[in-house]
């Protein structure tokens, strides 16, 4: 068991944090984006 923090901890957390909320926007973009085209492509159909 450790008394003092290691700033390693909050290293690791902040890049965790930065690493997940990218890929959760690059996730988001590449749905929105597949939606997006699949409109588009039901209006040239009509």
């Amino acid at each position: 068991m450790r008394e003092a923090l290691d700033q390693w901890d909050f290293v690791v957390a902040a890049y965790a944090v930065g690493v997940i909320g990218t890929l959760g926007m690059v996730a988001w973009a590449w749905f929105d984006m597949q939606r997006a085209e699949k409109r588009r492509d039901e209006s040239r159909r009509k």
